[in-house]
């Protein structure tokens, strides 16, 4: 009767035990089957700069060919201000779900944290593509009385603080260069500063500043009514050949802008995989790459890891040149 008993209660615990892993594979049949549609819904795409500035208009050609592999589309949510601080807290705070992501501009993101205390850190994001390397220049108005980098560095030392230059946000790319410009040449300039590339380049062509520190797609757009009269790049820029670096000048200064894509820390790993992989047949498409192309967009494609990486690099090289101009915040 015992060995009946005990034959029983085996019985019962075995067939509880196949019930429990049971729903348990149940469980992620049905995880893995939601992965496998992803996504199901319209994406969240964070820009954290205004509307017709550059981090716009990448992510918009981007998004053509987004639709052309997903069928899901993209709502752009623009969340502007702070160098990009807000947009970049936006996207880190939000749910993890596969359903926002946004664009990031880099030294940005790793500037504000460590200037700003900004309530976000590059470790804060899953790093899906970096898209774009865009070098720093110095532009004027085509009717600009300057012709030269060296006419604009020998006018702010006899004028300090009245050469009215402008830049996009602090703790930004621009921003930093200036700072380095300024310091490598001996002068004082006064800074003005606004929240997009378009209201910069308004600024400019509508004779607010005198000259402006952006970056060549920043410009392009508006090439026929500007002058380029210097590039932040090791070498001569191929798409502007006749430009000269500031380096020939004897000014050491090299700049660029790198922008991509990231989502909230916490994403699945199936999701992440399914917009690294979707970036990356997007950024090897030819008429993708032609597209960039016209925008003036330079394309340059770092994949999610490769990127990660690079940005975490420039993180602790930032923190060097922030200590140097005493803008660490403590």
């Amino acid at each position: 009767m015992r060995k009946i008993k005990l034959v029983a209660i085996l019985m019962t615990l075995i067939m509880m035990l196949s019930f429990v892993t049971g729903c348990g594979q149940n469980g992620e049949d049905q995880a893995k089957k939601a992965d496998s549609n992803y996504p199901e819904k319209p994406i969240n795409m964070v820009i954290a700069f205004t509307a017709g500035g550059s981090s716009d208009v990448q992510a918009r050609i981007m998004q053509k060919y987004w639709n052309k592999y997903v069928n899901q589309q993209w709502t752009f949510v623009y969340k502007t201000g702070a160098g990009g601080a807000i947009g970049f807290t936006e996207i880190a705070n939000s749910k993890p779900d596969g359903y926002t992501i946004g664009g990031v501009n880099i030294p940005h993101m790793v500037l504000q944290p460590i200037g700003q205390g900004a309530k976000f850190k590059p470790e804060d994001f899953a790093y899906i593509a970096q898209v774009v390397n865009d070098p720093l220049v110095l532009a004027v108005r085509k009717d600009s009385k300057f012709k030269s980098v060296q006419e604009i560095i020998d006018f702010a030392k006899a004028n300090p603080e009245k050469l009215k230059t402008g830049i996009v946000g602090t703790y930004t790319g621009s921003h930093l260069a200036l700072l380095d410009f300024q310091d490598k040449t001996g002068t004082k300039m006064a800074q003005i500063v606004y929240k997009g590339t378009a209201d910069q380049n308004a600024a400019l062509l509508g004779g607010e500043i005198d000259v402006m520190m952006g970056f060549y797609n920043d410009v392009m757009r508006n090439l026929e009514q500007m002058t380029i009269l210097g590039i932040t790049t090791d070498e001569r820029y191929e798409p502007l050949p006749d430009v000269p670096t500031v380096k020939e000048l004897g000014i050491d200064i090299i700049s660029d802008v790198r922008r991509g894509f990231v989502a909230p820390k916490g994403i699945g790993e199936d999701q992440l995989n399914f917009l690294r992989e979707t970036f990356n047949k997007i950024a090897n498409d030819p008429d993708y790459i032609a597209d960039m192309e016209k925008a003036g967009q330079p394309h340059d494609y770092l994949n999610g890891p490769e990127f990660e990486k690079y940005v975490m690099q420039q993180q602790e090289e930032a923190k060097v040149l922030l200590e140097k101009f005493d803008l660490i915040k403590n």
